[in-house]
């Protein structure tokens, strides 16, 4: 008898499936990227499509869903960075030696040795961004949603690791948890910290000078 915890993939689904759409509109309407990462696009794109290969030998078949749609999605994030000029040559080598490592693992030691490279993989992605969030003045291009929904999303996985005591999983979900919680500290204190800043400025302008009707009432 199937327990209500084997369909926490299900939910995960639910939250990743639409999980880049919020980061998508945004570049898309606004323009602005700053604060997001384009590596972390391209990890994201690389990383899923290795968590694909993975669920399938596990037999996880529904969580094939969301890795497939986040590599799609991640891909037409990393397209849409590429064509605002955030791409770098020395981030994409580096992509490229982690994607052939993750190839060689696979290889040698087949569905343990691609897990146990995966069970890295979420904070290696997301380390550029947190590097991007922390090192941009004003991230004013991050979308809150984005990593709102990846929270839920490695709950869900967090939560099914455990049932199944799948190492691999619950290090992906407290660690990822861990990780998406500095993004979101970071938006946070930057729009605190521009409230601040429009409040001293507000306090530094002078006050108009009253004119005579004014002072009549």
């Amino acid at each position: 008898m199937a327990s209500l915890l084997d369909y926490a993939p299900i939910a995960a689904a639910c939250f990743a499936i639409p999980e880049f759409l919020p980061q998508l509109r945004k570049l898309a309407v606004t323009g602005d990227a700053a604060g997001v990462s384009w590596s972390w696009g391209v990890l994201t794109a690389v990383n899923n499509a290795a968590w694909l290969a993975y669920f399938a030998l596990s037999a996880y078949w529904i969580a094939l869903i969301p890795s497939a749609s986040a590599t799609i999605l991640a891909t037409t994030l990393a397209v849409m960075l590429t064509r605002r000029g955030r791409a770098r040559r020395r981030p994409a080598i580096a992509i490229a030696a982690w994607a052939a490592l993750m190839a060689a693992a696979f290889a040698v030691a087949g569905r343990a040795g691609l897990g146990t490279l995966l069970t890295a993989a979420f904070t290696l992605q997301v380390a550029p961004s947190i590097w991007t969030a922390y090192r941009t003045a004003r991230p004013t291009g991050i979308a809150t949603g984005t990593w709102l929904l990846t929270v839920g999303e490695l709950s869900c996985w967090l939560v099914f690791g455990l049932h199944k005591s799948d190492p691999r999983l619950i290090i992906l979900g407290a660690g990822g948890i861990t990780c998406c919680a500095l993004i979101l500290a970071r938006v946070r204190r930057r729009r605190g910290g521009d409230g601040a800043a429009d409040a001293r400025v507000l306090r530094r302008r002078p006050r108009a000078p009253e004119n005579a009707l004014s002072r009549s009432f």
